[in-house]
């Protein structure tokens, strides 16, 4: 069994650099995230959030540093690589094949089978009855057929689908960037609210949203990058006003730690 380098953490990423030829866009970055914790991470565009998240998910391969997944040491070349080390992530666009329906976007490359595999025959009514189920627990009160595609949902419903995936496949980690973007108040709640639910549901979370007032609402802790680096990583949000939170973000003030 491996040493438990993290102190206890889900997540740790020591040292993390990124260049893109001389552009340095992740400057040692330290960051974490404890089992069944929410983090918010902040940051104006160009802080380097994308980048940090999208080398954690697999999708950029680090420059230098270290990755560490429940105190192991791991290697993030693809995004199956995170997927298998239990981090699913959710962007706005929810990543959702809008022709296909809501059962077969979430197995989508993880169908279970019925009778021999050569046959490859999909277990459809087995689908329908998870997918289903995935849906009340999700908080989607209306009744929709599983076999709904995906293009006739509105934008918060697609996002109930994405976080239903991830948390029926016991992802330990839900990435979600800019789940609120373009939602109406209702539908924004609902992210909010399914946010919460991973939580109590033992699941940990990063939650970017340029809506400060959002994740002030959802995250146990604030994470602020700016121009590469993490310019305050334990920022609490019921000892911390927004306003500082963003003097932060735009760099006015060191910034509040507790």
């Amino acid at each position: 069994m491996a040493q438990d380098v993290t102190g206890g953490d889900l997540i740790r990423m020591e040292h993390i650099n990124k260049f893109f030829g001389r552009v340095q866009a992740l400057d040692d970055v330290n960051f974490r995230v404890g089992r069944r914790e929410i983090v918010g991470l902040l940051g104006d565009n160009g802080a380097g959030k994308s980048t940090l998240i999208k080398v954690l998910s697999g999708a950029l391969r680090v420059t230098s540093g270290d990755i560490f997944v429940r105190g192991k040491r791991v290697e993030m070349r693809s995004t199956t690589d995170a997927i298998a080390e239990g981090i699913e992530t959710i962007y706005q666009d929810s990543a959702l094949v809008t022709q296909l329906s809501i059962a077969r976007n979430l197995f989508l490359g993880r169908e279970p089978i019925k009778g021999l595999r050569f046959f490859n025959r999909l277990d459809s009514a087995r689908m329908d009855e998870v997918a289903g189920d995935l849906l009340r627990r999700v908080g989607i009160g209306k009744s929709i057929p599983a076999s709904t595609p995906i293009s006739s949902l509105s934008g918060g419903e697609r996002q109930a689908v994405a976080i239903a995936r991830a948390m029926y496949f016991d992802s330990d980690l839900i990435i979600l960037d800019e789940p609120t973007n373009n939602l109406g108040v209702a539908e924004t709640q609902g992210v909010l609210r399914f946010v919460r639910n991973a939580r109590d549901s033992g699941h940990s979370c990063i939650f970017i949203a340029h809506n400060i007032h959002h994740v002030f609402q959802v995250v146990d802790r604030i994470v602020v990058m700016r121009r590469g680096k993490i310019v305050a990583d334990d920022i609490d949000p019921k000892a911390t006003s927004v306003a500082e939170v963003e003097n932060v973000i735009t760099g006015d003030l060191a910034g509040p730690t507790h």
